[in-house]
């Protein structure tokens, strides 16, 4: 039983990292592209262009956090 544990602690340490923000909005979009594409809508450049923002999000947050 000890290895699910780990198993767990890998995966939420793999998925989440270090910023909680960044695996949300990518859920987000994922899901959100993927609810448009089933309805017929070609929206596929939103996926770049939601790690563009994700990113610059992160990086800006941690350079707040760092001048603290």
């Amino acid at each position: 039983m000890r290895w699910l544990a780990q198993f767990g602690k890998f995966w939420y340490d793999f998925i989440i990292g270090d910023d909680w923000r960044i695996a949300v909005g990518v859920v987000v979009t994922i899901t959100g592209v993927f609810v448009l594409a089933h309805h017929g809508a070609n929206w596929w450049w939103l996926l770049p262009l939601a790690v563009a923002g994700l990113l610059t999000i992160s990086v800006t947050h941690e350079m707040r956090r760092h001048l603290r």
